[in-house]
């Protein structure tokens, strides 16, 4: 083969890979950050795109929520309880351009703040706002960190705490304490229920009152409540209201005619009394006529 083919195909080989590296495909998600001779272009939409080879730089970024998660950090709460706490970030690209002049490594950055500021703001709470308030920690994070990575063209979506681990006596104590708390509302619940319960059954006991014929139907409900089970024994229950109203009827008859029999005992003993001495003297007499005197000569 002649010199001259063989340098046709080196310079065939050469176009080629020129065209490689001039041609540049940006996807749908991506946006291509154009340097030539080190100095900012411009941005590239998505498509394909021309370059020059060796001049030209395209930095392709991409565009899509990147999920990161956050490590376990040590942290002492407010109220100096030691927690492993580990989260979650959201974060997209919305400046291609900061993304790429500001910052070297997006990634590494957002990491390493918001390991900090996950620290800072959870040590900031005590114990039970933690884990009670977690909506309200992830916003304080999220912002914090939003308010960072701004300038860095990047918008942090979302913050989630993901796990919080606790030392085992404070599960043990958390536990007695959700018992106790719940034995408090059993036993409110209870008081609750049986004040009601009173105060409904003054009410009925007021209503019976009022209409002696009340108490009379609740017999007769029960009597059909008890004829459900097939029961053997028929109860026939006796009204106690008017039960008790002719057992005290009895006991004022009695104790009128016993106070009427009293006066009339006392009156009647001393008439026998007076009535004994007549009687002697009338026997005295019988016996004078009995043993008339001797006469006088």
């Amino acid at each position: 083969m002649s010199t001259a083919a063989w340098i046709l195909i080196v310079i065939l080989a050469l176009a080629l890979i020129g065209l490689a590296m001039a041609v540049k495909i940006v996807k749908q998600y991506e946006r291509g950050v154009l340097f030539r001779f080190g100095r900012l272009e411009g941005t590239r939409e998505p498509g394909l795109r021309v370059i020059i080879p060796v001049v030209d730089v395209l930095h392709r970024v991409s565009l899509r929520i990147v999920t990161m998660p956050i490590q376990s950090q040590g942290i002492i709460t407010k109220d100096n309880v030691s927690v492993d706490v580990a989260a979650v970030a959201y974060f997209r690209v919305v400046d291609a351009v900061r993304s790429v002049i500001e910052i070297e490594d997006v990634t590494a950055a957002i990491n390493q703040i918001a390991q900090t500021t996950l620290r800072n703001v959870v040590g900031q709470h005590a114990l039970d706002e933690i884990l009670a308030e977690t909506d309200r920690i992830n916003d304080a994070i999220r912002l914090i960190l939003d308010r960072t990575t701004t300038e860095w063209g990047l918008r942090i979506t979302l913050v989630e705490l993901r796990d919080i681990q606790l030392p085992d006596t404070m599960k043990r104590a958390m536990a007695r304490q959700a018992e106790a708390e719940r034995e408090k509302r059993a036993k409110i619940i209870n008081a609750e229920g049986e004040q009601l319960a009173a105060t409904r059954l003054g009410d009925a006991s007021d209503i019976m009152m009022v209409h002696p014929l009340a108490l009379q139907l609740r017999n007769l409900q029960t009597l059909v409540e008890l004829g459900v089970d097939r029961n053997t024994t028929v109860v026939f229950p006796a009204p106690l209201m008017s039960t008790i109203g002719e057992l005290g009827a009895f006991l004022a008859r009695e104790e009128a005619a016993a106070a009427e029999k009293a006066p009339a005992g006392g009156d009647a003993a001393p008439a026998q009394g007076d009535a004994a001495p007549a009687r002697g003297e009338a026997t005295t007499t019988q016996g004078q006529e009995h043993h008339p005197r001797p006469a006088v000569p």
